[in-house]
C-alpha cells in the first residue's frame, strides 16, 4: 500500500470500528497487520502464525501459492480467534478493500467472542502453539527429525477425532485420539505429549469445522451493512461492488458459504421485522429482526442454523439442489426444499468429518482396536480409509478394525500390519 492509503486506513479502521459498535457489534481489542503473500500464504497454510513445522502444512502452503499466482483464487485477509483479536491484511490490497475486510474481520471478531460454540477455545492458543512448537522441535533434537515426523503424520490422520466435550477419563469411546494416548501400550510418553499437544489444537480449531456457514454470513452480513454506511467516492463503489459480487458469486457444484449465510442472516431478519399473523400470536413483534440475528449468533452452529431457520422459499430462490455421480455424469437428484434440506444437514453433522466410536480397545481378548463408524448416509472414502487404517496401527500397535456401512451392506475394513482385508459383517 501507498503511504498515504495507509494513512488513510488508519482514519478509516477508527471511522468502522465505531461504526460496527454503533450496529452492536462486540468484538476483542483488535490488531491490524498488513503483510506481504507469501506470510499470509504460510499463515493460511499452517492455521496460525506460530504453530509447529510439518511437511503437509509447507504443501497446503505451496498450492495456495500456486492457485493465486495462477488467478484462481486469492487470500485478502487471515483473522486468528484470540483476544487480542489479530486481523492480517494483504499488503497489495487496494484501500477499498483493505476497508471491506476490516468490517469482514470485526463481525468474525464479534462471533468469536459471542457464540457458544466459541466459548471454552483458548484466547491464548497462539502462545500455546509456540510452546508446542518449541516442545516439538526440542522431541525432533532427541529423537530425530525423521522419527518425530513420522510420528506425527499418524496423529494428524485422525486429528478431527476428537470430542469436544470429553470432560471424563472414565468414558473416551467418542474421543478416539486421547483413547489412544492414554491406553495405548505402543507409545513412549514423548508420543503421548504430542497426541496431548495436537487435541488441543484441535480443540481450539474444532468450532470453525462447526460454524464455517453461519460464521462468514454473519461477517458477509455486516461488511455490506458497514459499508454503506461509509461515505465512498464514486470508483470506491463501483470497486466495493465488485468485490461484494466476487464474493457472493455461486457455484454449480458446491456451496459458497459466504452466500447462503448472509442470505439466510438476511431472511431471518426479513422474517422477523415483517412476522407473519401466526408468528404474531406466537409473541414475536414486528421490527424485531436484528434482535433476532444476534440470538442466532450466539447460540447456533451451521447444523442448527439450517435446521431452524432454512426455508424451502430459500431454497427455492437460490436453487439448491442436491447432485449425484450416477455412471459417468453427474445428474441432479434432488429440487424437494425438504430433500435439499436434509442432504445439506447431512454434510454438516459433525463438522462434515466422520462420527467413530471406539467399541473395544481388548477387541478378541487381544488388545486389539475396533471402531465403528456411525453412518448417516454419508459413506467412508474408502480410499481414505484404506490410507488411514495403517496409521491408527501405528498409534495402537496391534490389529485395528473399522465397522461402516458400505452400499447398504455392514463391512468390517482391518489392518493387520502388512494389509488391509476387507469382509461384510456376518448376521
Amino acid at each position: 500500500m501507498k503511504r498515504s492509503d495507509l494513512n488513510q486506513l488508519k482514519r478509516s479502521i477508527e471511522e468502522i470500528t465505531e461504526i460496527a459498535k454503533g450496529f452492536g457489534l462486540d468484538f476483542f481489542s483488535m490488531r491490524y497487520e498488513i503483510c506481504p503473500p507469501d506470510i499470509l500464504y504460510t499463515f493460511g497454510a499452517y492455521g496460525m502464525p506460530t504453530r509447529f513445522s510439518h511437511w503437509s502444512f509447507g504443501k497446503q502452503f505451496e498450492l495456495m501459492k500456486l492457485q493465486n499466482d495462477l488467478g484462481l483464487s486469492k487470500i485478502y485477509e487471515l483473522v486468528i480467534n484470540s483476544d487480542p483479536c489479530y486481523a492480517f491484511l494483504l499488503h497489495s490490497n487496494s484501500l477499498i478493500q483493505n476497508k471491506l475486510i476490516v468490517a469482514h474481520v470485526l463481525a468474525h471478531s464479534d462471533f468469536f467472542k459471542n457464540n457458544l460454540y466459541f466459548s471454552r477455545t483458548r484466547k491464548d492458543m497462539n502462545d500455546y502453539m509456540s510452546f508446542a512448537a518449541d516442545r516439538i522441535d526440542s522431541y525432533e533434537k532427541q529423537f530425530g527429525k525423521q522419527q518425530v515426523e513420522a510420528f506425527l503424520d499418524a496423529v494428524l490422520s485422525i486429528q478431527d477425532q476428537i470430542d469436544t466435550n470429553q470432560r471424563d477419563h472414565d468414558d473416551l469411546k467418542e474421543d478416539l485420539l486421547l483413547f489412544i494416548g492414554i491406553y495405548s501400550e505402543n507409545l513412549q510418553e514423548w508420543q503421548r505429549d504430542i497426541i496431548t499437544m495436537l487435541r488441543e489444537e484441535m480443540l481450539y480449531f474444532w468450532p470453525q469445522l462447526e460454524t464455517k456457514i453461519i460464521n462468514e454470513g454473519w461477517a458477509t452480513f455486516w461488511h455490506q451493512r458497514i459499508m454503506r454506511e461509509l461515505e465512498l467516492e464514486t470508483e470506491e463503489v463501483i470497486e466495493f461492488a465488485k468485490l461484494h459480487a466476487a464474493i457472493l458469486k455461486t457455484s454449480k457444484t458446491k456451496i459458497n458459504p459466504y452466500h447462503i449465510g448472509v442470505k439466510l442472516f438476511e431472511d431471518i431478519e426479513k422474517r422477523f421485522d415483517y412476522p407473519t399473523e401466526y408468528m404474531r400470536k406466537a409473541g414475536i413483534s414486528p421490527f424485531s429482526g436484528q434482535e433476532k440475528i444476534f440470538e442466532v449468533r450466539e447460540i447456533e452452529n451451521d447444523v442448527s442454523f439450517f435446521r431452524n431457520y432454512l426455508s424451502e422459499e430459500l431454497i427455492a430462490r437460490e436453487n439448491l439442489y442436491v447432485y449425484r455421480k450416477q455412471e459417468k455424469e453427474y445428474k441432479i437428484i434432488h429440487t424437494d426444499g425438504a430433500d435439499v434440506k436434509n442432504q445439506l444437514i447431512k454434510n454438516l453433522i459433525n463438522g462434515g468429518v466422520p462420527y467413530l466410536t471406539v467399541h473395544s480397545g481388548d477387541y478378541l481378548n487381544n488388545g486389539e482396536l475396533y471402531l465403528v463408524h456411525h453412518y448417516e448416509g454419508m459413506e467412508l472414502d474408502i480410499y481414505q480409509l484404506e490410507r488411514t487404517l495403517p496409521y491408527i496401527y501405528q498409534l495402537w500397535g496391534k490389529n485395528v478394525y473399522v465397522e461402516t456401512i458400505i452400499e447398504n451392506k455392514s463391512m468390517i475394513f482391518m489392518f493387520n500390519g502388512t494389509r488391509v482385508i476387507k469382509k461384510e459383517k456376518s448376521a
